[in-house]
């Protein structure tokens, strides 16, 4: 029996709720350290026990609390973002250097925004070393599809299988991190031309903004690296209605091919676990929005849509441009 919609929720959205069972909650939380910094009153993200022990942390930048359980970046509480940035940066690259952890072997030199409350920019962070940290990372999918007289369709890319995270499995259309001054649209224009080879005035004429969603994934070793590790994920998701005549192309070594898939092939590639776990859970959000998903034929419904938007123990930022 192929996976349900809702399994394929769960594994993506698999942090605990405290609600569901307050004492698993508490117990579970005890294995992660609470990632803070100075002058900023709340919790960033959680740290694995071990990735805790095995770090090296410069105690005159670092403190870490056994007792209480935190990691606190002790620059100073007036710091500015770049200072701030520029600590945790050569941290980093001590702990690279070091090769302690094999998911910084995956250094990509993008960063990755960290906010306090309020939405304010606190600091940036090496793509790769968000998941040590467990703090909530951006990012933007899309789907393109097809809609005429041969039905709906839609464009589904196969991943690199040299890959270092899922390789070999299926993608969305178009997806991509939010490097730290990019806002959601932007990064979407971008990433269609990078991975679909799709040119910026067909982006711009075709793509509709659908949302977003949110969910607290648990890495297995699919994702590369280091296993359990966290991964809080807000992703903006776009619309692309195409015409039968523009077909996405790789253009980067990360795509293999793209295939145009029927929605019952799309179901069934879902059901078999062929798609990168966030993926498939966008796909079940088009889905839905398009009504192929509904209260009549999905027992589920309503837990798969909550649990697709969850709200974080942690700050986040709306990207808001004013």
């Amino acid at each position: 029996m192929g996976k349900s919609n809702l399994d394929l929720v769960g594994e993506l959205d698999k942090f605990p709720y405290y609600d569901d069972n307050p004492a698993f909650y508490a117990a579970h939380l005890k294995k992660h350290h609470a990632f803070k910094v100075n002058g900023c009153d709340a919790v960033l993200g959680y740290i694995l026990n071990s990735v805790v022990a095995k770090f090296n942390w410069p105690t005159e930048h670092w403190a870490v609390d056994s007792t209480r359980q935190t990691v606190t970046l002790t620059t100073a509480a007036d710091a500015t973002p770049e200072q701030r940035s520029a600590v945790i940066a050569a941290t980093l690259e001590a702990e690279a250097k070091r090769g302690t952890f094999e998911v910084l072997k995956g250094w990509r030199n993008e960063l990755y925004a960290v906010y306090a409350p309020g939405g304010k920019f606190l600091l940036g962070m090496e793509r790769c070393a968000t998941p040590l940290f467990g703090v909530v990372s951006y990012g933007v999918h899309g789907t393109c599809y097809v809609e005429d007289e041969q039905g709906l369709h839609l464009w589904v890319p196969r991943r690199s299988k040299t890959k270092q995270t899922y390789p070999g499995m299926l993608d969305n259309s178009v997806a991509g991190g939010m490097s730290t001054t990019e806002r959601p649209f932007e990064c979407f224009v971008r990433e269609a031309s990078e991975e679909a080879s799709l040119p910026e005035d067909i982006v711009k004429a075709t793509t509709k903004s659908v949302g977003c969603i949110s969910y607290f994934y648990v890495r297995d070793s699919r994702a590369g690296g280091e296993t359990d590790l966290l991964q809080p994920e807000v992703e903006y998701i776009y619309d692309m209605k195409l015409s039968r005549d523009i077909v996405p192309k790789p253009s980067d070594n990360e795509v293999e091919e793209f295939k145009l898939y029927t929605v019952e092939e799309t179901k069934r590639a879902l059901a078999n676990g062929e798609f990168k776990p966030n993926c498939a859970i966008v796909l079940i959000d088009f889905f839905i929005r398009h009504g192929i998903l509904t209260p009549e034929n999905e027992p589920d419904y309503f837990e798969i849509l909550t649990r697709m938007h969850r709200r974080f123990e942690f700050p986040t930022a709306s990207h808001f441009a004013n």
